[in-house]
């Protein structure tokens, strides 16, 4: 089965396609950050505003640290900046803040894309938790 899926998403257009559905249809939380920018967002879906009370369009160009504040684990933020300089992925737990500063359990896993040797996005799927 997953070498037909491979098959299938050899063509960029279907690939693209099933990627926008999935993400704009998860019931999960995904945030995309260029890994060569400075982890700037380039990407978040629906279930993103509706866990963080931000739009995905006001947070393009930021950095996840927007929702993080005075109760975040420094810790656990450390053991996640470990793992993105490392190229290796990453689960946690922290406090993190929604838009009118409300604090929340956010849990995480954060995923390399890597095209070649280098990783290219991080990719980001966030739960209240």
């Amino acid at each position: 089965m997953a070498s037909s899926l491979e098959k299938a998403l050899e063509d960029t257009e279907a690939s693209l396609k099933a990627l926008k559905v999935l993400t704009e249809n998860s019931y999960d939380s995904i945030l995309i950050t260029d890994a060569i920018d400075g982890a700037k967002i380039i990407y978040a879906n629906k279930a993103f505003k509706k866990l963080t009370g931000y739009d995905p369009e006001e947070v393009l160009g930021k950095t996840p640290k927007i929702l993080q504040g005075p109760g975040t684990d420094k810790k656990e933020i450390a053991r996640l900046a470990e793992a993105l300089k490392n190229d290796s992925r990453f689960e946690g737990k922290a406090i993190n803040y929604r838009k009118d500063g409300a604090p929340f359990l956010m849990q995480w896993r954060v995923l390399p894309v890597s095209v070649g040797l280098q990783t290219r996005f991080w990719v980001a799927i966030q739960r209240e938790g």
